[in-house]
């Protein structure tokens, strides 16, 4: 049932040496994309809305809100 020519390592593997090498690089190389996409999506998150509040809690925030508010509505208007 098994060739003992074959290039195949470990049981019930499918991929060649070149080949789990060459997975093995896809999957860091997407690994890292992802994390650094999701790293760039906490930034920008924490910069809209921080998830620590300051001394007056969200209170603060209400300012910049109403500031956009404001200039949302004077375009629609």
């Amino acid at each position: 049932m098994s060739d003992t020519n074959d290039d195949r390592f470990g049981p019930g593997a499918y991929l060649t040496p070149e080949e789990a090498k060459e997975f093995h690089k896809i999957f860091v190389t997407s690994f890292i994309g992802f994390t650094i996409i999701a790293i760039i999506a906490h930034v920008l998150v924490w910069m809209w809305r921080p998830w620590f509040p300051g001394v007056n809690g969200y209170a603060m925030l209400n300012d910049g809100v109403q500031v956009a508010q404001a200039t949302l509505t004077s375009f629609l208007v």
